[in-house]
Order: C-alpha cells, then sequence, then structure tokens
C-alpha cells in the first residue's frame, strides 16, 4: 500500500490510504457514435429503448449470517463448503487506512449448497480447515490482486480462479467495479458504501456484514454469464492465461519505500533525503507499534516540513500538528542520525532506472527508436480498439518499452516474442505483440 498523499501543507487531518484502482476504461467506440448520431439526424429512426432501473441488492437471500469467530465455528463452516458443490466465491475486508499494514479482518465465501459464511480471521487466524475444504474448486474474485495477499496471510491459497474484474476489463466493460459489472450483468443496484470502513472495529456493525454478504452473493452467476461472454468474443484463452498468471502473483516489494513519500522533490539536498529516509522509517515504527496506518501518525508532509527544518532539538521543531510535538523526541533522534552519516553513505537523490529512458526523449536519442515505438503503439491501439479491451491489457508500457530500446538479437517474430515472455508478458499476449514489432522493426531498419 503506498504513503498517503497529501498538501503541502501539515494537515491535522488523517489521511485514508484506501487503494484507489483505476475502474473505468474510456468507451471510444466509433460505431457507437455513428449510430447515435444517425438515431437523431434521421425522423424515422426508432427511438432507443430505455434500459429498466436497476433492482436493489440490499439483503442477502438467506438473510446475513453470524461471523464465525470460534475453532468450532471454523470446522462448521468448512465441512459446510466442503459439502457444496461448484466454484466458491471469496472476499475480505481489510483497514486500509486505518490500520498497520494490509492483513485481513473479515472473509466472505459463499458456495452453490453452503450458503455464505462470514469468517472473522482475526479470532481464527489459521484458515487452513477452509482452506482444505475448498481444495482445487475455483476461486470466484473481484480484483484478486487486491486480497491474495492478506488471504495468504491466513492459509488460504487458490489452485485456480476467475477475476471478474479482470473479465471485465478483457471484456471491454466501461467500469470494472463490482457495483457496475453487477449492474450490467444482472441488472441489481450494489451499493459499495461501505467499501472504505475500518474494518478492525469489532463488534462489526450489522450494516457492514449485509454489505460484506452481498460482495459474495452474486459472484457465481457472474462468473458464469462472463465466462459465456469471453467465450463468445474468443478470449477464453486470454482469460485462462490472465487467471494462470494470477496464481502465481506475489506483491512487489519495493525498494526504498520511503521515496514514495509526497514531496520529496521539493528536498534538494542528499543530506535532506536522507533526514526524509530516518523520518519515514521512525513513523513507520511508530505505526507498526501502535498498529496503526503510518499516515494517521503524521501525513507526508509533516516529513518534509520536519526535514526542510531540520531541528536538532524538540524546541525547533515545526508547529502546525500535534504529531509533531507528540513523537517530537523521535523526529528529533531521526533528523541526528540522518546528520551523522558520512557524506560518502548520503542517499542519492533520485535512483537510476534499469530500464529505458522515457518515452519522451526517445526521438532525440535515438529517433529510429521512437519511429518504431510510436507504429508499435499505433497498432496496438488498433488492435485493442477492435477487440474492445484496453490498450494497458494488450501489453504493458514497460515491457514494449524495453524491448523496443533492447531488441533481442534474433529480430523476427519468435525473438521479439522470447524477449516479450522474459518481462513477464503472456503468451497470447506475445503473440498479438510480436509480429506488430517485427513488422516495426522491418519497417525502420537501423540506420546504415
Amino acid at each position: 500500500m503506498s504513503e498517503p498523499t497529501t498538501a503541502s501543507a501539515v494537515s491535522e487531518e488523517p489521511v485514508s490510504e484506501e487503494p484507489v484502482s483505476d475502474t473505468s476504461v474510456s468507451d471510444s467506440s466509433v460505431s457507437a457514435g455513428q449510430d447515435a448520431t444517425e438515431a437523431v439526424d434521421s425522423p424515422e429512426a426508432p427511438a432507443e429503448p430505455t434500459a429498466p432501473p436497476s433492482v436493489p441488492l440490499d439483503e442477502p437471500a438467506d438473510g446475513v449470517p453470524h461471523v464465525v469467530e470460534t475453532e468450532r465455528g471454523l470446522t462448521e463452516a468448512a465441512a459446510a463448503i466442503a459439502a457444496g458443490e461448484g466454484p466458491v466465491a471469496v472476499d475480505a475486508e481489510r483497514a486500509s487506512g486505518y490500520r498497520y499494514g494490509q492483513r485481513a479482518y473479515l472473509v466472505q465465501v459463499r458456495r452453490e449448497g453452503s450458503g455464505t459464511w462470514l469468517i472473522d480471521p482475526i479470532a481464527c487466524p489459521d484458515l487452513a480447515p477452509l482452506d482444505e475444504a475448498i481444495g482445487r474448486a475455483e476461486w470466484i474474485l473481484h480484483a484478486a490482486t487486491q486480497d491474495l495477499a492478506c488471504l495468504a496471510e491466513v492459509g488460504l491459497r487458490p489452485r485456480q480462479l476467475f477475476d471478474t474484474e479482470l473479465a471485465a476489463r478483457l471484456l471491454g466493460l466501461p467500469r470494472v467495479g463490482l457495483a457496475a459489472v453487477v449492474e450490467h450483468y444482472l441488472g441489481l443496484a450494489l451499493a459499495k458504501e461501505h467499501s472504505a470502513v475500518d474494518w478492525s472495529t469489532r463488534p462489526l456493525p450489522q450494516p457492514w456484514l449485509r454489505y460484506a454478504a452481498l460482495d459474495v452473493e452474486v459472484l457465481t452467476e457472474l462468473r458464469n454469464l462472463m465466462g459465456v461472454d469471453l467465450a463468445l468474443q474468443d478470449k477464453s484463452e486470454w482469460a485462462r492465461q490472465e487467471f494462470e498468471a494470477l496464481l502465481h502473483w506475489e506483491p512487489t516489494e519495493r525498494v526504498d519505500p520511503w521515496r514514495r513519500t509526497s514531496g520529496l522533490n521539493t528536498i534538494r539536498s542528499r543530506r535532506g533525503v536522507a533526514i526524509v529516509r530516518e523520518l519515514w522509517y521512525a513513523r513507520d515504527d511508530i505505526a507498526q507499534d501502535r498498529d496503526t496506518s503510518p499516515g494517521r501518525i503524521l501525513p507526508d508532509a509533516g516529513l518534509i516540513a520536519i526535514a526542510t527544518q531540520a531541528p536538532m532539538s524538540t524546541d525547533d521543531l515545526p508547529r502546525g500538528h500535534r504529531a509533531i510535538a507528540r513523537y517530537g523526541r523521535q523526529w528529533v533522534a531521526a533528523v541526528k542520525r540522518a546528520s551523522a552519516i558520512d557524506e560518502a553513505d548520503l542517499p542519492p537523490r533520485t535512483l537510476r532506472s534499469d530500464g529505458p529512458p522515457p518515452a519522451r526523449s526517445w526521438a532525440d536519442k535515438d529517433p529510429v527508436a521512437a519511429a518504431r515505438l510510436n507504429e508499435v503503439r499505433t497498432d496496438l491501439t488498433t488492435f485493442a480498439e477492435q477487440h474492445r479491451i484496453p490498450v494497458e491489457n494488450v501489453c504493458s508500457p514497460d515491457p514494449l518499452r524495453r524491448v523496443v530500446w533492447r531488441p533481442p538479437v534474433a529480430r523476427d517474430v519468435e525473438g521479439f516474442a522470447d524477449a516479450l515472455r522474459s518481462h513477464g508478458v503472456r503468451q497470447w499476449q506475445a503473440d498479438v505483440v510480436a509480429p506488430l514489432l517485427a513488422k516495426a522493426f522491418e519497417t525502420h531498419p537501423d540506420p546504415a
């Protein structure tokens, strides 16, 4: 989870760190626009049928289940899930922006013939019995990468899965949030007003439990309908490869996570950067000790304000946030640690990237590479529009730039496919992109 971004002023308000996912993809369908124009221009064109209003989904079919909080209850839940049939809908609720880390504070599972179960992983920290009960059955999740890590922490790991958010992207849906996808396929309105609450709260309020149960209520029906559409659009194999890759997904461990501190770019000296680093780790230690989100201890703007003044005593600390005074000794100790670092050991202001330079500079550095990249981008955009899929889901920008900037020795389709796969590109993506790369390199050969 990224550190909170804040304004330049030191704010007294806590900063929410709930991840904001990109849940919309622009719909650039030309034909749809033409149809709409023709309908307006032609007096004989029939009126477009009005979509029926969505039906609120505000109560689970079987009511809101009790929360499993004992080992006996967990054994009962596992037995029920084992006796069910078909895939298992799975979800987890975290306390992002409230607690330290990304652990799960509620796990929801639902299966045909088993009903819905809400399990407290704080009271039952080892869900291995549930994992064994699910076995090799397919998991259904929405936005799997948000939950896989915290579910693995409590012993839940899928053997196969279906991600309804990723499927929505592959199918070209204009909005891919769970509520939007449910409305698109089922005509149901799924409320999401409790998505960013503090799920570490105990006891959990009944409206929150209702929300949690509804999150898995229709995932199986949704998965079946989306599976049909994937087949109709000849994208089943694309989805299979994407879901298979998710089974091996792990969160990226960031190098120097403190470098994501908002406002770090305003610090002009290496010594100042070292102070920010020490302050960041001091805040992280406090947050971990208090089991509180770091942004609720002190916003990034507070760290930058302290680093700018570099106080050597608590009397010299900047004013404006009570946490600066409350943890004054820790902040001053961090500044002193940074001040004692030898000049040669100070961290650089920026890290050198192992990737190619920014694409905007290619025209000056290597015009041929720039022309190749532009051609492939244009062809990829055309492919994406024709197949109604976001271009970034056909190929992420980073591996594409890397292969164009440092091409393989064999500049044929197979050579480019191997190079793309070495950067984590799926086989179906390599099958699409490699021929475009080979064509671009043939059109724009190396200068004589």
